[in-house]
């Protein structure tokens, strides 16, 4: 037999693209490499977790250099992992193929380093040398495989400990799974489909005319009702930064944020409203578009963040400590003894996002670029 199934190129269900591409044959072919560690990682929830995860990938392959990955997540996160070269497979948690996966295939290595009932099952029934992270008994209890996976279990079950956590969210996954951590960067590859589609957006709205550009992600979805600035605070920040010389404005939401953006389009014509609808893969595409970026602690900031740019992180209700800021995220929170208490809601008069002010912003952008002076 001249095939190599063995070799990462061969997909295993059809020719791979060197057959396609160039007609070459395993018997004629230079490009064969042979996989060694197979590694599994289970990470589904939620889209901006799963992507600050792939700070993992560049560990991972340091240490396994010629290791075949796959990921299974959430088909909503799928799209996350386009174009990245680390990740060999990525199946959908939705699909049968997830759990015949698990079951059927053996890896050297699994990673599940999410204390969650519903991916924990999964673990659990993986065919695996070693796990890492968490499974679940054969009563339904969550437990940690490994020691160094103790901390992120208990910080998960008392609030105290959450709060007096000082590591990121990146230094503990790490630890979970036993790799160094040297400032590895949360990915996203954007392919030039997308980059195109920037470039016409901009085109569409003029923004050669602007020397410099601010994002406003103005909101943090529907769960966490303090993650997101109040809305007078950006009509005030608005206002003082919408005359700057060269100063362009871009609004950021999704869904959740329609009414809060179009309110604010129509108080303020000259800035621009990137829409509420994008797919995951065209928000990426449109955050690129800024210089510098105001953000709640959610999905916006990790994309924000992976694409590099200048980032200004509102925080309440979150753990400041668990963000990596990579020396481009400037943190604000206000001084109150209730910070990161995980609370849905507060009835707390000034709340910690009240106590926000549009000072501290503005501040914190003028350390990065004068213009916000």
């Amino acid at each position: 037999m001249i095939l190599k199934s063995d070799c990462r190129h061969f997909p295993g269900d059809r020719p791979c693209y060197l057959n396609k591409t160039q007609n070459l044959t395993c018997d004629n072919c230079s490009h064969y490499e042979k996989f060694k560690e197979r590694i599994l990682i289970i990470k589904l929830d939620a889209v901006g977790d799963v992507l600050r995860t792939t700070s993992l990938l560049p560990s991972l392959k340091l240490k396994y250099p010629d290791s075949h990955i796959t990921w299974i997540t959430r088909k909503n996160a799928l799209s996350i992992f386009r174009n990245d070269p680390n990740v060999n497979r990525i199946i959908a948690y939705e699909d049968t193929d997830a759990v015949l996966t698990a079951l059927t295939e053996e890896f050297e290595l699994l990673y599940h380093p999410d204390a969650s009932k519903f991916s924990a099952k999964l673990a659990e029934s993986a065919l695996s040398k070693q796990k890492l992270g968490y499974g679940i008994s054969k009563v339904g209890v969550i437990y940690p495989y490994n020691k160094e996976a103790t901390e992120w279990y208990e910080m998960g079950a008392f609030d105290n400990l959450k709060k007096k956590n000082k590591k990121s969210y990146q230094q503990i996954i790490h630890e979970i799974c036993q790799v160094e951590f040297s400032g590895g960067e949360i990915r996203i590859f954007l392919t030039d489909e997308e980059k195109e589609f920037s470039r016409q957006f901009a085109h569409q709205y003029k923004l050669n005319r602007f020397s410099h550009i601010l994002g406003l992600n103005t909101g943090a979805g529907g769960r966490w009702e303090l993650k997101q600035w109040r809305f007078e605070g950006y009509v005030d920040l608005i206002n003082r930064v919408k005359n700057k010389p060269g100063l362009g404005i871009l609004l950021y939401g999704g869904p959740e944020e329609e009414d809060r953006n179009d309110k604010l389009s129509k108080l303020f014509p000259n800035i621009i409203n990137t829409g509420s609808n994008n797919d995951l893969r065209g928000f990426f595409s449109l955050v690129n578009l800024c210089n510098d970026f105001v953000t709640g602690d959610t999905l916006g900031l990790h994309v924000a963040t992976a694409l590099k740019k200048n980032i200004v992180c509102l925080f309440g209700p979150t753990s400041f400590n668990e963000i990596h800021d990579y020396g481009r995220i400037q943190k604000i929170y206000p001084d109150m003894d209730c910070l990161v208490c995980y609370k849905m809601k507060c009835d707390f008069v000034p709340n910690c996002m009240d106590k926000i002010s549009t000072e501290q912003i503005l501040s914190a952008l003028a350390q990065v670029n004068p213009i916000y002076s």
